[in-house]
């Protein structure tokens, strides 16, 4: 992990460049997986099932019987656990909850908007590294309270053709209403064209290797929208000679544990510090299991030596990350100079881990620095806004020559006369 130490604005851009790009052979095979599902549906599923997944499926969705299996199978300890993170996210997103606002712009208009739920989801969840049960809460409890009708999820399943129970057992306390046995782009490709099992939905969410990724940015250009395009996680870490090693540490490496394309970057001006932390990140690194994933997560991680204050938001602004942790003794003040990030940890004891998990904040986020343009999951993210207007004849009185005049200048005439035809008739009465 290689420390930089003082770079010129000039040299700020490689440093904050992400661990992969985009490929042609990407795009390519990732569109072939998508014409495959849209022309032959539950079989191209079945023998991707096969060939990716190592699994023979008869069927694609999941029974209520694999369900109450499931949710007899997770430990009391552990639904206990996502019993009290169900709550905090259920409580935090339903405060999110948006009134309709009615507005008289003049007498006689009044304009309203309200929130209508999109009526149906698609939430993916992968396989690989770790049951992300934890995710399942964080887009099905949102979905829920916004009031969508259908909820549809798709996870790979493992080599016994069985989903990890505690998947399972989440989605049945989330609102979930239907399971199906599906990974990768293809899951994807199903659930933005629809097949003969999996309905067609109308937004899709969720994280993913690249070409989960890659397929979300395709269908969105026509099938279905997405929550956000993204890449591989990222934490920024923004800290002083007050904090412990040992946290920041620890969040590189929970970070690291994320994938090898995972990538976090410390920013200090405290040089002592900064020379301190690649010792200790190894040091724990020796104590975790998969060491091999996540010393090639570390190998494109970074710690910056900077200036000051000024140096270190601006740097933190452009790169927008993710994650950010301020673990400074003035954490809360300064949290203040962040404009750009997905979600912010103030304090040393604000783990990114907290937010992942059970603080109550969703940690579907923007990667790759698009936290400048966009926000992580939340209750709008499943909703849309939909505007009304009603114009008495006062109303339209009121503003008809002033349309008259804007539409005949952008020389739409049909409009104008939309606009005179009623002002005619007032005139009559």
């Amino acid at each position: 992990m290689n420390i930089y130490r003082y770079p010129s604005r000039s040299e700020w851009q490689p440093l904050m460049a992400r661990a992969v790009a985009e490929t042609r052979e990407l795009h390519d095979t990732v569109a072939g997986i998508i014409d495959d599902v849209r022309s032959r549906g539950d079989e191209a599923l079945r023998e991707m099932a096969a060939r990716f997944d190592g699994v023979q499926l008869s069927s694609l969705k999941v029974t209520a019987d694999e369900i109450a299996e499931a949710v007899d199978a997770v430990p009391h300890e552990l639904k206990n656990a996502i019993a009290i993170a169900a709550k905090n996210i259920s409580r935090f997103h339903k405060a999110q909850r948006m009134e309709e606002i009615v507005v008289d712009t003049m007498p006689g208009v009044t304009c309203r908007q309200k929130a209508v739920p999109i009526a149906k989801v698609g939430l993916y969840i992968p396989g690989g590294n770790s049951p992300l049960f934890s995710t399942v809460l964080m887009l099905a409890i949102p979905a829920r309270l916004a009031g969508c009708r259908k909820i549809v999820l798709c996870t790979p399943p493992g080599k016994q053709g069985k989903i990890h129970p505690a998947i399972l057992y989440a989605a049945s306390i989330s609102g979930v209403t239907e399971i199906y046995k599906a990974g990768g782009a293809q899951a994807i490709a199903a659930m933005a064209f629809g097949t003969e099992s999996v309905p067609r939905v109308s937004k899709i969410f969720g994280p993913g290797n690249r070409f989960v990724m890659e397929a979300k940015q395709q269908v969105s250009l026509g099938a279905a929208a997405i929550d956000m395009p993204a890449g591989p996680s990222e934490v920024m870490i923004v800290a002083d000679g007050s904090a412990d090693a040992r946290f920041v540490a620890s969040d590189f490496l929970s970070q690291a544990e994320h994938g090898p394309d995972s990538q976090s970057i410390l920013l200090t001006a405290d040089a002592e510090f900064a020379e301190k932390l690649p010792e200790v990140v190894e040091e724990l690194l020796a104590t975790l299991p998969r060491q091999e994933m996540m010393r090639k997560s570390l190998s494109h991680s970074r710690v910056v030596l900077l200036h000051n204050d000024d140096e270190i938001f601006d740097f933190a602004n452009e790169y927008a990350p993710e994650h950010l942790i301020i673990n400074r003794s003035d954490a809360a003040s300064v949290a203040a100079r962040v404009e750009n990030a997905g979600s912010v940890f103030i304090g040393a004891y604000s783990p990114e881990s907290a937010g992942d998990y059970a603080s109550g904040t969703n940690h579907t986020l923007p990667t790759s620095g698009y936290a400048k343009a966009y926000s992580g999951v939340n209750i709008d993210s499943f909703t849309k806004k939909i505007t009304f207007q009603h114009l008495t004849p006062e109303g339209l009185a009121s503003i008809g020559n002033a349309i008259e005049i804007l539409a005949e200048n952008e020389d739409l005439m049909a409009h104008r006369l939309a606009v005179t035809v009623r002002l005619s008739a007032l005139k009559k009465q």
